[in-house]
Formats: structure tokens, C-alpha cells, sequence
């Protein structure tokens, strides 16, 4: 099977311009392809996962990835799936950031000369003219379809900034920019990009004659038909720092069974062949799938001792005993206990687990909280200096898991 055949059989594409080009291009080797990542955080997300993946795939098929930071376009921000305009950021911030991706892509594409690059596009936005630029570019592009397309549509009822309607002809302009200096022939992008891509493809054929192709990947989505990658606190990060080894496993461990073995099939590199037999799993061995995802999907992002550490971790949680040394700690100092002791909702709000003692109050009123597996009963509860040295393994709600010691 080659690599076109497998993206279609694993779930993963969307939307084609041109299926029979694209499917010759990808499978001898022939596409020169980016995909954007705007760099509105510091760290990439699950989010982000899919179209790791797929460069991941398509450059071992013998492609050429392009990671496209948009160091530029983040300057604007894209309207898609918002409900207001973006916060804007500093051109030191977007650096920075540009730099946390490279490192975290780095463990799914090879750099290198003839190999994967990254360019940022704020090497060549910044520098535009901007009279020149709607003269030359805005004048190949249609208000009247730009309109239609469902990223401003669904804006328009809210109010739309004519800073966020410039996105559409600066993502087009970036295609351009990079099948004139790179031979960038494809993007890639979500589903949600489509209109954008289109754009692209668009302004070569009207500027240089030429034909370039879009492909969208499918959106990672739930059986309830919502983006994956979201907890209760926030975003699953792929940064260690903002997510643990630990959590991001535990993430994949607790999906829904609806959800596992497409998550499987779409995410991991597991042969195809091992991954339909799975299809026929039931009962308890959604649990034994749960676990392959989670152990190869942290083995994708954080490596296999990390990811072996997780899953030991994790099944000392399960089966109530085992090594838990891997679980994200607090280590609490004496000056941070009152009479030797320490209450609950201070302990909470101390690991990080509630941001103020408010919230902990709230979570331990409605039966969220529980030390060492027994839910805690009262908000009025405290913990001596030696319990705390023995170590407390707290739980917030079903997921989340924690332990603290007093160093």
C-alpha cells in the first residue's frame, strides 16, 4: 500500500483539489508540501497533532516537508473558528515562540539540507509594501467570494476587522511566495483552512499560470463531534513543562471507547494490518487499546523512557500499587505548613491543582477531590508533616492525578 492509499485508509484526508495529481505527487515522492502553524503560544498542542503526524508520514514516503511559522501572519491573526479577533503579540514573543516549535517538530520531521525546513513568514510579510501588495496581490481576489468562504462568514454576525479580512490574502500570498523560492508545490492544512487553501492555489494559477494543490486533513473530533485535546484546565501541550509526560499519557488513556481505536488508527504509526484487527475489540480490551494509544502516542512526543514511565505509573494507579514516582509532584518545604500541618483546600491551591482557595473550596464541596484513593469529606481537613513526608497521592475529579511530599 502506498502512502496515499494509507492516508485514506487511516481517516486522514478531507478535502483534495485534484485527487488523482495529488495521489501520483505523494506516492513517487514529487511533493514539495507545507503546512502553518501560527505561533500564538509557546508550545505546540494536540491540536497540532494530525499534521505532525502527516509530515511525519509523507517525508518518509520520500516528500519534502516545509514548517511554516507564521511569525507574520500572527501578526494579523486568522478569523477561522473565532468568535473574536486575537490579542496581539510582540514581534520578541512570536521569536520565541518560533523557536519552542522548532525543538517539539524536531522529534517528528528530519531538518536538514534536501531534507524538512523552516521558514518564517515574517521574512517576507514584513517587508511587503503595502500599496504594492493590494495592487498586485489584493486585485486578484474576489470580496464577493471571500465572503462566502465559512471562516468570515461565521464572523460576520460578530463584527469582522478589515486587519483580520487582509489573512486570506496573506496565507494565499505565502503559497506563492514559497512555490517561487522553495518549488512548494501542495498544502496541507485542517478542514477548517479550506477557503484559505483554496486562495492559494488560486493566486499561482492567476499569477504564474501554474497549478498547485490543497489537500485538508480531517479534524480530530470526538464522538460528540467536538476538537480533541481539551481538558477541564486547558489545552494537552506537547511542552513537558505544561503538560507531564504523566498527563499527556493519562489524556490518551482516558478517552471515550468511541473514540480509541479511531484515535489509534488515525494517530499512531502502528501497521495497518495490527490496527484493523483491533477493530473487533470489545469490552475490556478498550482497555488494552486505550493503553497502546497512550504509551505510542507519548513515545511520539516525549520518547520511550517517558512514555515507559507514564504507562508504569499509570497501571500502579489502576491496580493500587507499583511504582507512581513518574506522577507529576509538588514537593511541599516546612515554612509552608501552619502548626505542622496543612489544609486541604492550601494543599490544592499549592500543587497547582485549583488556582485559589475558592475554587478548592468548590471542588471539595461538590466531591471532586480525593487523597490516597478516599474522597475528602470536608473542606476543614488537614495533613501533618508526617503524612506529607510519606507522600499523598491527591486526585482532582476522575483524571487528574498528583502527588506531594514534604522535602
Amino acid at each position: 500500500m502506498k502512502i496515499y492509499e494509507e492516508l485514506v485508509a487511516r481517516g486522514l484526508i478531507a478535502q483534495v483539489t485534484d485527487e488523482a495529481e495529488i495521489r501520483e505527487m505523494v506516492n513517487n515522492g514529487k511533493a514539495t508540501f507545507y503546512i502553518g502553524f501560527d505561533p500564538t503560544a509557546d508550545s505546540l498542542h494536540v491540536g497540532h497533532f494530525m499534521a505532525l503526524c502527516l509530515m511525519k508520514r509523507l517525508q518518509m514516503a520520500g516528500n519534502r516537508p516545509i514548517a511554516l511559522i507564521g511569525g507574520g501572519t500572527a501578526m494579523i491573526g486568522d478569523p477561522s473558528g473565532r468568535t473574536d479577533m486575537r490579542s496581539m503579540m510582540t514581534q520578541e514573543t512570536i521569536q520565541h515562540n518560533c523557536d519552542c516549535f522548532r525543538k517539539q517538530m524536531e522529534r517528528f520531521i528530519e531538518f536538514g539540507e534536501g531534507k524538512a525546513m523552516m521558514v518564517n513568514n515574517a521574512d517576507w510579510l514584513l517587508k511587503l509594501n503595502y500599496i504594492d501588495f493590494i495592487r498586485d496581490i489584493g486585485a486578484c481576489f474576489s470580496v464577493n467570494n471571500m465572503l462566502r468562504a465559512e471562516c468570515f462568514k461565521q464572523r460576520m454576525e460578530k463584527g469582522l476587522s478589515f486587519l483580520e479580512f487582509n489573512y486570506m490574502p496573506m496565507q494565499s500570498y505565502d503559497f506563492l511566495y514559497l512555490y517561487e523560492h522553495y518549488g512548494c508545490n501542495m498544502q496541507f492544512g485542517g478542514n477548517d483552512q479550506w477557503s484559505n487553501m483554496l486562495g492559494g492555489t488560486e493566486l499561482i494559477r492567476r499569477k504564474l499560470g501554474k497549478d498547485a494543490h490543497a489537500m485538508t486533513i480531517t479534524l480530530l473530533l470526538n464522538s460528540e463531534g467536538k476538537k480533541m485535546g481539551k481538558t477541564a484546565s486547558g489545552a494537552v501541550w506537547l511542552d513537558p513543562n505544561k503538560t507531564s509526560p504523566f498527563d499527556f499519557y493519562q489524556y490518551w488513556r482516558n478517552v471515550d471507547d468511541a473514540d480509541v481505536l479511531k484515535c489509534i488508527r488515525m494517530l499512531t504509526f502502528l501497521p495497518l494490518e495490527q490496527v484493523d484487527e483491533m477493530d473487533h475489540w470489545q469490552g475490556s480490551q478498550l482497555n488494552e487499546a486505550k493503553e497502546i494509544l497512550a504509551y505510542e502516542l507519548t513515545k511520539l512526543v516525549h520518547g520511550d523512557a517517558e512514555a515507559e514511565k507514564a504507562r508504569t505509573a499509570a497501571r500502579a494507579l489502576f491496580s493500587g500499587g507499583g511504582d507512581d514516582s513518574s506522577m507529576p509532584t509538588t514537593e511541599l518545604t516546612a515554612d509552608q505548613l501552619t502548626d505542622g500541618a496543612i489544609g486541604i483546600l492550601s494543599l490544592l491551591t499549592a500543587c497547582g491543582l485549583t488556582k485559589s482557595n475558592g475554587e478548592a473550596r468548590r471542588l471539595v464541596q461538590q466531591g471532586g477531590v480525593f487523597v490516597d484513593d478516599e474522597k475528602v469529606a470536608a473542606i476543614d481537613v488537614s495533613y501533618t508533616a508526617e503524612q506529607l513526608r510519606q507522600g499523598l497521592k491527591l486526585r482532582k475529579g476522575k483524571k487528574v492525578y498528583h502527588r506531594v511530599v514534604l522535602k
